[in-house]
């Protein structure tokens, strides 16, 4: 138990660090006037969810261990869905109500759209 931990507790310190540096990043060069950053961080983690996830259990059988580090370590800290709902609500707050809904419509289509591509790509490889 103790080392399935750490193996998810590694992978959670990577995954929040990459989801800060991809944030930051796109928040330098396209601004911070929509949560940019923090949509473009989910769905890219709604596709690495559904790459991994096929590839980890239909395609390459591989180690629970690697599963810990990546899907429920890295990808679950990468993933900002908290931020996501903060910063939905930080928007209603400030009566950006279209921002807002543009933000949860855009989030959860594309996140969805995403993590099906994902798996395509995965069942083709």
């Amino acid at each position: 138990m103790i080392a399935k931990l750490l193996v998810i507790g590694l992978g959670g310190f990577l995954g929040s660090i990459a989801r800060y540096l991809a944030a930051y990043w796109v928040g330098q060069y396209w601004g911070r006037n929509f949560p940019l950053g923090t949509f473009l961080v989910n769905i890219s983690g709604c596709f690495l969810i559904g790459l991994l996830m096929h590839l980890f259990t239909e395609r390459f059988m591989v180690s629970p261990q690697w599963r810990f580090f990546f899907i429920v370590g890295f990808l679950g800290a990468y993933t900002t869905f908290s931020t996501f709902e903060y910063e939905t609500g930080e928007l209603v707050k400030d009566g950006e109500m279209l921002a807002a809904l543009l933000n949860i419509v855009l989030s959860v289509v594309v996140g969805f759209i995403a993590l099906k591509l994902g798996e395509a790509l995965g069942k083709s490889l």
